[in-house]
């Protein structure tokens, strides 16, 4: 190979990370994405190959960079949560539980029971239809059309209850430091219960097409095997680890919004293929499902939102009747609230694992650094460890099973 066509290889600053062969030319180097259907968004992999088989896998992220954490830290900590939404697109109210939850630990604000409740019930329904896009997305990206039909005909039961409580369909920012937006609706438990009593039936439908399906099982069976030991030191999370093995879900071992009153396990899987990450969130279906019925079985009365008015803006039914609740409801949302001048760390469990918010405050108004912790930039990272050895072609299903979303990693 002449010096000209060495220079050509497509590898840039990842020079360092490839083998020696494909710099001789023994192996070939690929550009998969950023613009292809099989990388669940914008991000690009450095492939080596060896005829169809993967030698090493590189990824390139950085391609949806929009700023989110600098971008929050100039808006008030009411303002701020909107652009929340946005990093997990899948998981839009699971990221407003994180960040409001980090609010409410800096300046120690209290919740009322019916708003935790009312937040568990609606981040289990995210969770749920985060789960039915990857396993609709991830069939299809293995020719299993007709799944991914069925499951986003039942997302859409949970998009349409989001509307009904919220106004929006994904980017609802429905939780608010202190509790909810509003109430929900009289529709609301009626539109749950409906969706609680179909969906068990259509989970059997996703495994009747899937589980013993041999063509399904010689994709996904024995493919992009995770160790247990190397899923715990790349700090992956999620159903990612437990399909390794590892019992660690954030609402059993830290419990947060009351989570320890309900009865639900933990799936987990030995395996740490594709097929054990495929059981373990089909099982996660199942035990959100239980999780939502409990909570809304024990769904209590009461105010939705706290009563510290330093911090809550006044009800408003009251704006309208009362000089003083309009001039504080005014200067809350043009000024903001002071918070102390500390550090807090707040984490939940999201669909795709350990999602955290680091906050600081200065005494002011508006943060002084926030740091997301998201699940998707350490599961991307075992990648690598998993596509060694493989076809380009099971690749795609490898990808798939790891459920990144980009705009989570990029931030």
């Amino acid at each position: 190979m002449s010096e000209f066509q060495l220079q050509e290889i497509p590898v840039g600053p990842y020079k360092h990370l490839v083998s020696e062969r494909a710099l001789t030319g023994e192996t070939m180097m690929l550009n998969m994405g950023p613009q292809h259907p099989s990388t669940h968004g914008v991000l690009r992999l450095l492939l080596e190959l060896d005829g169809e088989i993967v030698v090493n896998c590189i990824p390139d992220i950085g391609y949806l960079h929009t700023g989110v954490e600098k971008n929050m830290e100039a808006k008030t900590y009411q303002k701020a949560e909107v652009m929340s939404d946005r990093l997990d697109y899948m998981n839009p109210i699971g990221n407003n539980l994180a960040y409001v939850m980090a609010v409410e630990k800096l300046v120690d604000l209290d919740v009322p029971e019916r708003a935790q409740a009312l937040r568990v019930i609606l981040t289990e329904l995210q969770r749920i239809s985060s789960h039915l896009v990857w396993l609709g997305t991830s069939a299809l990206d293995i020719a299993a059309m007709s799944v991914f039909l069925y499951c986003f005909r039942e997302r859409e039961i949970i998009l349409d209850i989001f509307e009904l409580v919220s106004g929006q369909r994904m980017m609802t920012t429905y939780l608010r430091p202190g509790g909810v937006w509003r109430d929900v609706p009289v529709e609301f438990e009626t539109a749950v219960r409906n969706f609680i009593k179909i969906f068990p039936k259509r989970i059997d439908e996703y495994e009747s097409m899937l589980t013993n399906n041999p063509l399904f099982l010689d994709r996904v069976a024995g493919i992009g095997k995770l160790s247990r030991e190397d899923a715990l030191s790349f700090g992956a999370t999620g159903p990612n680890l437990r399909a390794s093995g590892v019992n660690w879900d954030l609402r059993k071992a830290r419990p947060y919004c009351g989570y320890e009153q309900y009865d639900f396990s933990v799936p987990t899987h030995t395996r740490g293929d594709v097929f054990a990450r495929y059981i373990v969130r089909v099982q996660e279906l199942r035990e959100s499902l239980k999780i939502v019925e409990q909570a809304l079985d024990k769904l209590p009365l009461g105010p939705v939102h706290s009563e510290n008015r330093k911090f809550v803006p006044p009800p408003r039914s009251e704006i309208g009747v009362s000089m003083e609740s309009l001039i504080h409801h005014f200067k809350l949302w043009t000024e903001g609230f002071p918070a102390p001048k500390a550090s807090v760390y707040s984490a939940v469990e999201s669909p795709r694992g350990e999602l955290g918010v680091y906050l600081e405050g200065d005494g002011g108004p508006k943060p002084y650094r926030i740091h997301w912790r998201t699940p998707s930039f350490e599961n991307l990272e075992i990648l690598p460890i998993m596509a060694k050895g493989h076809l380009v072609a099971d690749l795609v299903a490898i990808i798939g099973s790891v459920d990144i979303v980009l705009g989570d990693i990029d931030r």
